[in-house]
């Protein structure tokens, strides 16, 4: 790791998240397919549902990156976001929110015919929530548009995996940032992700990363196993830090494929789970990237969680921060 003051780019899907609290019902009248699940739509399907929403939604900045780069910021990291946004209000809307909340938007790209994304998040009584994905001008990003100026002035890359939808862009925006020197951490979002992806991701992992993240669900993807902590073991001797994160149960961290880490979760009631393993990622790197012992870097992890489920949607207020602030 980098002697340099750690600065964190991020790099992922810019979308407007659009929360919305619906019965169980309602949630049966809006959508097909299974309750807590993932789909790309269509723009016009998304206008559909928007227009269909029995109350108000509340917009703010999110994509998994976007949301890890926004707490690392908030926990007083520098941090960037790297993405694409379209020529609308809602594009606008995305890049002066990152600014309020601290983040550098500068590498953020802007323009093309599509509108900026969205992910409309439903989310149902039992905290469950079920999200339909518009990508909008995220999906116009092509691996040309990105060079090795996009990378400079940084120590570290955080690296959605839903990029690897575009396995092409992937490997290019790693190459740049290894081409820059950057310590590379991927959180891999998605079993899909992982089962799409299985014949290129040990070489990846081997050859760019320094730290995975993954939860219960991707680890077994990944490893073939229900064992967390075989899949663990599987992820360390390709990373030097692997981390499988165990929702309620908090999460296994293995450093340098010999010290193992247990970090308990912090028992609080959840309201909604929405941006929950993003922000553990936030908590873990700052203190890991700032020179925490990996153990003070989980719990503070697992603190930021636990504030996160407890509201809606992946940002805090300001008297959560101050908390958060507090050893």
């Amino acid at each position: 790791m980098t002697t340099a003051s750690p600065s964190l780019i991020g790099y992922g899907s810019a979308l407007l998240d659009i929360i919305a609290f619906v019965s169980e019902q309602e949630l049966k009248g809006l959508i097909t397919g299974i309750k807590g699940g993932t789909e790309l739509v269509e723009i016009d399907t998304m206008a559909s549902l928007l227009e269909r929403l029995p109350n108000t939604p509340k917009r703010v900045p999110g994509g998994a990156a976007a949301n890890t780069i926004y707490g690392y910021a908030k926990l007083g990291g520098k941090a960037a976001l790297l993405g694409k946004v379209g020529t609308d209000d809602d594009g606008a809307c995305y890049i002066d929110g990152m600014r309020r909340d601290g983040v550098d938007t500068s590498p953020i790209k802007i323009g093309g015919e599509c509108p900026t994304g969205k992910c409309l998040s439903l989310i149902t009584p039992d905290s469950e929530r079920t999200m339909r994905t518009y990508m909008g001008a995220n999906a116009t990003l092509k691996s040309e548009d990105l060079t090795a100026d996009d990378f400079k002035g940084h120590t570290h890359l955080f690296l959605e995996g839903y990029t690897f939808y575009n396995p092409e862009l992937a490997i290019r925006i790693l190459n740049l940032a290894k081409q820059e020197n950057l310590t590379i951490c991927i959180d891999l979002n998605s079993p899909e992700i992982v089962l799409n992806n299985k014949d290129i991701l040990p070489n990846i992992l081997r050859n760019y990363v320094d730290a995975i993240f993954a939860n219960e669900l991707e680890a077994a993807a990944f490893a073939d196993t229900e064992d967390e902590l075989e899949a663990l073991d599987v992820f360390a001797e390709l990373c030097p830090i692997a981390v499988v994160k165990v929702g309620k149960r908090g999460a296994y961290i293995k450093e340098n494929n010999s010290t193992l880490h247990r970090i308990d979760a912090c028992i609080v009631q959840a309201l909604d789970t929405t941006g929950a393993g993003d922000l553990w990622a936030a908590g873990f790197m700052y203190g890991w990237l700032n020179g925490q012992p990996i153990p003070e870097a989980g719990r503070l992890g697992a603190r930021v969680a636990a504030e996160i489920v407890q509201v809606p949607g992946a940002r805090l207020g300001e008297a959560a921060w101050a908390r958060l602030a507090k050893p």
